[in-house]
């Protein structure tokens, strides 16, 4: 949220004891505001509509209407807020009910006062990022074309591939970088985005440095135009690349909110065909932020058992995320033939689809990280490249299936 503005909650419970409870549980947070609350689920879509708050807190048990119908309408009226459904049940049926709702978490009661805490702030984030596009609707399209003539990519709306890996050491950086050389082109701009504030590495995989970083971008992101992000992204040389570096210092992560962070991205995408970003391990808000407005999402794993547990373990919370399966591009990278556990036994076992295989190319990536040179662009016949190649076309395909189906959409809204 804004510096200084309040995310706005309104409590859904028939149990007044528990409305309470939660009332006194959050009014030690300053960046917190209870704005109402309200015992059924009709009276929950009414009083939504009058006090317009960011998260509404929806019991799911409730005698006139359950929370997930209360969710339902109020999502329906009102896109931007932000629903986070409680429930005694942790059946992953009434999850999945409530993330198809609209809800955008789901606790489980008695929710642990971080944890809900945790989610509200998500939530509200994403409620002041959805009131935002919503406001700028009208912006965005005239912004869009004069960009273009900027960056030399038309008005239509860009593409955001997050990358991501629930392990360490699985190499997200490397196809991140080589995934992005490989989109781009003349007549396809692509930006590649640290988004590993911290610990980010994607400017010295390019060999690349320089004094801007997205810590330039972040505090600007209300007014930002062509000219301020040419300014601050790093140009490839041998590519023309443009890269939003990650801060110089670790403890300048700080300075970069998940809104902002969020806000950056939804203006490059206004200016690039693919906005590539990698990301920390650590679901951080600016993590989540990312897989949030992506359109999609490569998921890595590696065959090591740790690396497939958490994937598994990420793919199951990816219900509660609201993520869709259909916006995953599993990929399995460093595959070594030698080893028993296959691309489909994994596929199988995870019940998702491993898309894309990138071979074990040991000489081949670790001389192109110390040389700083990107294998696709000097060593393309050899395994990793082209494995990185066949990720390309997956994802181009991927892009292909949701404009086929979002077009009928466009048509009938015209």
């Amino acid at each position: 949220m804004p510096t200084g503005e309040k995310i706005r909650v309104m409590i859904v419970d028939d149990v007044s004891e528990t409305r309470e409870n939660v009332r006194k549980l959050l009014q030690f947070e300053s960046d917190v505001d209870v704005v109402g609350a309200a015992r059924t689920g009709k009276e929950a879509i009414q009083l939504s509509q009058d006090l317009n708050p960011d998260v509404v807190l929806m019991d799911i048990n409730m005698p006139d209407m359950d929370g997930i119908s209360a969710t339902e309408a109020i999502r329906a009226k009102q896109p931007s807020v932000q629903v986070v459904i409680l429930s005694v049940q942790g059946d992953q049926n009434y999850m999945r009910r409530a993330m198809l709702a609209g809800a955008r978490d789901f606790l489980t009661k008695p929710p642990l006062g971080d944890e809900l805490i945790s989610a509200i702030r998500r939530a509200g984030s994403m409620a002041q990022s959805e009131r935002e596009k919503n406001a700028q609707v009208h912006q965005v399209a005239p912004a869009a074309s004069h960009v273009g003539s900027v960056i030399g990519y038309g008005s239509s709306k860009g593409k955001i591939v997050t990358i991501y890996s629930p392990k360490g050491g699985t190499g997200c950086t490397t196809l991140a970088v080589n995934l992005a050389l490989t989109l781009h082109n003349e007549d396809t701009r692509v930006a590649l985005v640290d988004a590993n504030l911290q610990f980010g590495d994607v400017a010295v995989f390019m060999n690349e440095q320089g004094k801007n970083t997205v810590v330039d971008l972040a505090p600007r992101a209300e007014e930002l135009d062509p000219e301020i992000v040419e300014d601050v992204m790093l140009k490839h040389a041998a590519s023309g690349l443009h890269i939003l570096a990650a801060p110089s210092r670790p403890e300048y992560a700080e300075r970069v909110s998940s809104s902002q962070f969020t806000k950056v991205l939804e203006y490059l995408r206004q200016m690039y065909a693919y906005v590539i970003v990698d990301t920390a391990t650590l679901l951080t808000d600016v993590t989540l932020a990312a897989i949030d407005i992506s359109d999609l999402l490569v998921l890595v794993t590696t065959q090591d058992i740790p690396s497939i547990k958490n994937c598994r373990l990420f793919l199951d919370l990816s219900q509660t995320l609201g993520i869709e399966r259909e916006r995953i591009l599993f990929v399995m990278n460093r595959f070594d033939k030698r080893i028993n556990i296959t691309p489909e036994r994994v596929a199988e076992n995870l019940k998702q689809e491993v898309v894309s295989v990138i071979p074990f190319d040991e000489q081949t990536t670790t001389k192109a990280v110390n040389r700083g040179v990107p294998f696709v662009l000097d060593s393309k016949n050899q395994p990793a490249a082209r494995g990185v190649f066949s990720l390309a076309e997956s994802v181009r395909a991927r892009v292909a299936a949701q404009e086929s189906v979002d077009e009928p959409n466009r048509a009938v809204r015209r």
